[in-house]
């Protein structure tokens, strides 16, 4: 039988990857609170940054870059999952699953890329700090984040064009929401080539990211030796917050993505876990980290409750 003859129309996706799951409620409203913690931290963020002009500087404008692909990162998928968990809602048509699946890619590479240029930041603030707003200025920055959306928008457009005109033998999603991996194995075609490849330009996304974050890393290292004591701690703590953020995404991302691409067997139940803290979990502690580790942040946000308190 051919592909053609085997192939079905599909309008809609069951989501099915939380069908074996014990406890869905309480899975819900954990991934619920989660999200509206992240959105809400994040956005506050956005807001402290674009309503102070003493913040108009290019470190908060990475801040604030950052606090937006979250938003648009855990927005990708976290409603979908939501509504599967607390309201059963568990079908989603085929142009939005494949608007999801956009939006989820080009918060995962978004993410990597940014956190490379805040490595940047770090390190023309470290090793020329005299030069800092020579080399780094607010129009170089919002230049420098327009092309890194342009160019992750190019990588985006893999997914949707490898996807669309392939023939579908399933409607229903093995995962929890329209990621790449999901789409695919619901059409008729062998998916190892198409998960090879999507590898690959994943891998060279966080790779490239990665690496370059080290040698940032590296760089700064070799100059704190040479600085004194007091120096050494105030760029300790100029990284801590960086280091953080890059563990969060980093971790799960290479475990998920790259792992297993070279033998390293999953259940659904651990990708599936992998995935939602993929998300989930960076897009909640970066804003944190920045709002409780950034002085200028951090005063705004005692002056806002200060004022609370008095009127209350």
């Amino acid at each position: 039988m051919s592909l053609q003859n085997a192939s079905i129309n599909v309008t809609h996706f069951i989501i099915g990857g939380f069908d074996t799951l014990s406890r869905p409620i309480a899975v819900g409203v954990a991934i619920l609170i989660t999200y509206l913690l992240a959105v809400l931290a994040n956005m506050a963020n956005i807001m402290f940054i674009i309503s102070d002009k003493q913040l108009h500087k290019p470190m908060y404008l990475m801040i604030c870059n950052l606090a937006v692909v979250d938003i648009m990162y855990t927005s990708s998928s976290s409603p979908t999952m939501i509504g599967v968990l607390l309201a059963g809602v568990n079908t989603i048509s085929y142009v939005e699953c494949l608007i999801q699946m956009c939006v989820f890619t080009l918060g995962t590479s978004m993410e990597s890329f940014v956190l490379a240029f805040m490595a940047l930041d770090r390190f023309i603030a470290i090793i020329y700090p005299f030069q800092y707003h020579t080399y780094l200025t607010n129009t170089r920055v919002l230049v420098l984040t327009f092309i890194m959306w342009f160019v992750n928008w190019c990588f985006m457009c893999y997914m949707p064009a490898t996807v669309v005109p392939l023939p579908h033998c399933s409607s229903r999603l093995k995962y929890s929401f329209c990621d790449f991996a999901a789409i695919i194995r619901t059409t008729c075609v062998n998916p190892e080539k198409y998960f090879n490849d999507a590898a690959i330009i994943m891998f060279f996304i966080l790779f490239f990211t990665f690496v370059f974050i080290c040698l940032s890393y590296c760089g700064i290292l070799l100059f704190v030796k040479l600085s004194s004591n007091n120096e050494k701690k105030k760029m300790g703590s100029t990284l801590l917050s960086h280091l953080i953020c890059v563990i969060c995404h980093y971790c799960p991302a290479f475990v998920h993505i790259i792992f297993t691409r070279f033998g390293v067997v999953l259940t659904l139940e651990e990708r599936q876990g992998l995935v939602i803290g993929a998300v989930l979990g960076p897009c909640l502690v970066n804003p944190f980290v920045y709002c409780l580790r950034t002085k200028k942040i951090k005063q705004k946000l005692l002056k806002i409750f200060t004022h609370l308190t008095k009127i209350l």
